[in-house]
């Protein structure tokens, strides 16, 4: 009867009843497998869940009802919104063929119109063009008029020494003149231009004679330190009128920058192009550019190739001499004038363009001269130095240093450096002292023991990075780094070769001489890499060194752009290499002759020795007594030779090859009784032990083996 109630149940509700009730197999059949897992999870196979079935089924009701609701609302609101799109869809179609009517009817008017007007535009386009033409003659003529007027009035205020106004005149000329520029009137533009410098040369002059005359009474220029020269009597009323000329003649600058005649710095090769210098400068510039070329041009017996330092000289005497002036007085006048320029610097800049131009005309004539040429260049790193440093030269503006980084020169001077380098490193390696350090006898300084010939070359790779580390252009460095590189190289190659010459006595003075000079040069680069100079150059490798250091691979771009690695890690590596090999050479020396002196010790009687109780007291094996003086001569002579840290390496590496021999050649090779034992073990650590405590504090760290194989419990697994 339950279950004749569950199938009413699930006939109303299309619901069928869980698959553990009996079901008719056509029902069965037809039931979803959703439908079933459903029924399933919600009343299961328990037949008391079956009260649960009511709630179930009014609930898929409500459910259901409420979806019915759903969609016969949407189906009712859709068609109501398709009606409202449809409607102004077609009212914008409307009024759509509403506007192209009106359009196509106003492009007939307009068309009609157009055509009924074509005539009077014939009529009147010659008029037009006429009255143009007419309109353009009346404005050339009123450009004329306006330049005749301006010339006039310059005329005038010049009659009467109106100075301001014949220089605002002129601006207003030099104005006209940029206005006109691209219109095309070429006479036009010409007859300005012309009339332009014509009164500006005049106006110039003018106050520049004034100028020069108020400098010649305060005694300019000062050939000699201004300290010495007495002021004159009308000081005061002097720099007033000082001051007046000053910016009167800065009020002509505009006009001095266009016409042709414009005072500019002479352009030198590889040289940025550099703005005029202001007008009073170039006034007070002309007595010293008189005396230099006096002086260094021509035939004078000053001007000589030999002696680049007389004009570099001159010209910073001559810094050194007006700083204090342009600075106290020459400035202060520009700043109430509101003129944003530094005085000092602006004549600097008038000076150097004379180094200059006389570096570029001489440097050329250098160039198959290599000793004229060094001294030259030696003189210009000099004079650069001398003029960033002692004058304050703003490092923003051009140097001297960019005469030297013309193409042709720069390739020479790299040229030069590498030849004389070389010839440099060939005479300190064949030189009598060359292996020897000249600190030999103070024992406080020679921990390094470097010989002379390493110090030395190191020395000159110091020297070559003081002299270009100045260059404006990192590309210029970075070649000048290759060039280090490439002598470091061929220094480690010099050394390499020196070792194999001496590879058959590696315990001597000269082989022991090599390695000191391999660890200085590594330790030196590697404290190289870590300085700022260095890491900036590191950086400019990554961005364009490409082509100067050689193609660097994607992991070593890597690396370098990290700061990772430096640009000394090529090096560094083969120098540890030899290093590495040089040591392992003595080494395998050293242990050849301990193993001579230890064969007798190894071939002792162990097995018979007596029990340490019937020895009052223990003494050293007299077996092992050359192979312990042998050890310890060496110890000693490696100190000597040596510097510490490779003396430190090699006597740990002889601590464990020892220890290694010995626990091969005597433990395991020889059967001991209590007494060898016992002998074997005072023999190590009270012997051998000790001649490593000078160097270590538990020196039987380094006998790995022995300490383990002396243990008791380890010496019972030896013993009969």
């Amino acid at each position: 009867m339950m279950a004749a109630s569950m199938t009413e149940q699930g006939d109303a509700t299309g619901r069928v009843p869980p698959e553990s009730y009996d079901v008719p197999g056509s029902m069965e059949n037809s039931i979803p497998d959703y439908v079933a897992e459903l029924v399933k999870n919600e009343i299961g196979g328990d037949v008391k869940s079956l009260r649960r079935v009511s709630g179930l089924l009014e609930r898929l009701t409500a459910e259901n009802r409420q979806l019915e609701e759903q969609v016969l609302s949407v189906c009712s609101a859709v068609p109501v919104r398709v009606a409202e799109a449809l409607a102004g869809a077609e009212g914008a179609w409307i009024k759509l063929r509403g506007l192209l009517g009106q359009e196509r009817a106003l492009s007939n008017m307009l068309q009609q119109h157009l055509q009924g007007a074509q005539h009077w535009a014939d009529q009147l386009d010659p008029l037009l063009d006429q009255l143009t033409l007419t309109h353009t003659h009346l404005l050339y003529l009123r450009c004329l008029a306006r330049i005749e007027d301006l010339s006039d009035s310059i005329q005038q205020f010049l009659m009467t020494s109106s100075v301001w106004e014949a220089a605002g005149a002129l601006s207003q000329l030099a104005a006209l003149d940029l206005g006109l520029r691209d219109s095309g009137c070429s006479h036009l533009c010409a007859f300005l231009r012309d009339t332009l410098q014509f009164w500006h040369r005049i106006l110039r002059d003018r106050l520049a004679s004034d100028f020069e005359e108020v400098l010649t009474q305060l005694h300019w220029p000062f050939i000699s330190p201004p300290t010495s020269l007495e002021p004159p009597a009308n000081a005061p009323e002097l720099y007033s009128q000082l001051e007046l000329l000053i910016t009167q003649l800065l009020s002509l600058q505009a006009s001095d920058d266009l016409v042709s005649e414009a005072k500019q710095l002479p352009l030198q090769p590889g040289l940025p192009p550099a703005p005029p210098l202001p007008l009073p400068v170039q006034i007070m510039l002309q007595p010293l550019s008189k005396r230099f070329r006096y002086h260094f041009t021509g035939s004078r017996q000053t001007n000589t190739l030999s002696k680049p330092e007389w004009y570099l000289t001159q010209v910073l005497m001559w810094m050194g001499n007006h700083s204090a002036f342009m600075e106290l007085k020459i400035q202060p006048i520009l700043d109430r004038a509101g003129i944003k320029i530094n005085a000092r610097v602006e004549l600097f800049r008038g000076l150097l363009s004379l180094a200059l131009e006389k570096l570029s005309s001489d440097t050329r004539r250098l160039l198959f001269d290599d000793a004229l040429f060094c001294h030259l260049v030696d003189e210009v790193l000099q004079f650069e130095r001398e003029l960033r440093g002692t004058q304050a030269y703003p490092p923003a503006l051009p140097g001297a240093l960019h005469v030297l980084l013309e193409h042709t020169v720069f390739q020479k001077w790299l040229t030069v450096e590498r030849k004389l380098a070389l010839e440099k490193v060939d005479a300190l390696l064949t030189a009598e002292g060359a292996w020897s350090s000249q600190y030999r006898d103070i024992a406080d300084v020679d921990e390094l023991k470097v010989p002379d010939c390493a110090e030395t070359f190191m020395t000159l790779l110091l020297v070559i990075t003081d002299r270009y580390r100045l260059l404006p252009c990192p590309r210029s460095q970075l070649s000048f780094l290759a060039l280090q590189r490439e002598l470091v190289d061929d220094f480690r190659i010099r050394l390499t070769q020196v070792m194999k010459e001496e590879s058959r006595n590696p315990l001597g003075q000269r082989y022991c001489a090599v390695l000191n000079a391999a660890h200085y040069t590594s330790t030196v680069l590697a404290d190289w890499a870590d300085n700022v100079f260095f890491l900036q150059l590191q950086q400019a490798a990554v961005a364009e060194g490409e082509e100067v250091l050689g193609q660097l691979g994607i992991a070593e771009a890597g690396r370098l752009a990290s700061l990772e690695g430096s640009v000394f890690d090529g090096l560094l590596g083969l120098l540890e290499r030899l290093r590495g090999d040089m040591l392992a050479r003595l080494l395998d020396a050293i242990m050849r002759d301990i193993r001579d002196k230890a064969q007798p010790y190894c071939r002792d009687r162990w097995l018979s020795l007596p029990s340490q109780l019937d020895q009052a007291t223990m003494s050293l094996s007299s077996s092992a007594c050359p192979m312990m003086l042998c050890f310890r001569d060496h110890l000693l002579q490696l100190q000597q030779l040596l510097c510490l840290p490779l003396f430190q390496s090699c006597w740990q590496g002889l601590a464990e090859r020892l220890d290694l021999f010995i626990y091969q050649e005597v433990i395991l090779s020889n059967h001991f009784n209590e007494g060898g034992a016992s002998q074997l073990q005072f023999d190590m650590t009270r012997n051998l032990f000790p001649l490593f405590g000078h160097y270590c504090k538990r020196p039987e760290n380094y006998f790995k083996h022995n300490r383990s194989a002396l243990t008791p419990g380890s010496r019972q697994q030896w013993q009969p």
